[in-house]
């Protein structure tokens, strides 16, 4: 799948959203990307995380465990495990870190890839591979369906992704000002309670 089909599969399916928007890392945007769009059609989540799969088999090969951050990694992880052949697992958040919940366990050797959503700063990304640390296993890197940072995230591991774009993120106080004058929409789920 190349990175144009992938991003038709988020304007098909409405993902692909302008205006003001403040994501996950507290960061602001013109664009935010609303996966759940894309999630909520299982064929085109298949697709897409079939062509993730693919593409995290060439660059690891064989993985036993998929470990996605919750809530936004759950299902890309489950469904790219699919098609991988391994399991799914995820990491939640227990007092502000992730942890492995929910009696999830990592045996000794088994080869490991977290597969994230959509990558801006990789703060997630690197929390979840921080608790994974925690555990027996061998990390082979990370993949996610878009990497929005234009592949400038540092996740402390190596990263595939299906589409590498440089979309612009910007702190609360240094706003330009066309995107300063529209009100902002916080859309993701960063600080639900759980």
């Amino acid at each position: 799948m190349t990175q144009n089909e992938v991003l038709d599969e988020f304007r098909s399916a409405g993902a692909l959203l302008e205006g003001h928007f403040i994501l996950s890392s507290g960061l602001h945007s013109p664009v935010f990307l609303q996966k759940m769009f894309v999630f909520q059609d299982p064929v085109r989540t298949e697709r897409v995380c079939k062509a993730l799969a693919e593409k995290i088999r060439q660059a690891y090969g064989p993985v036993d465990y998929v470990v996605s951050p919750a809530v936004g990694g759950i299902v890309p992880g489950y469904e790219t495990a699919r098609h991988l052949g391994c399991k799914a697992i995820f990491v939640e958040r227990e007092n502000g870190v992730f942890v492995l919940r929910r009696g999830f366990t990592i045996p000794e050797g088994a080869r490991i890839v977290m597969v994230e959503d959509i990558v801006t700063t990789g703060l997630s990304s690197r929390e979840c591979l921080a608790a994974l640390r925690e555990h027996p296993g061998e990390i082979l890197g990370a993949a996610c369906l878009i990497d929005r940072s234009g592949g400038k995230a540092d996740l402390g591991a190596p990263l595939v992704s299906l589409v590498q774009l440089d979309i612009p993120a910007y702190p609360a106080d240094q706003l330009p000002p066309d995107l300063a004058a529209l009100p902002a929409t916080k859309p993701g789920s960063r600080n639900l309670r759980t």
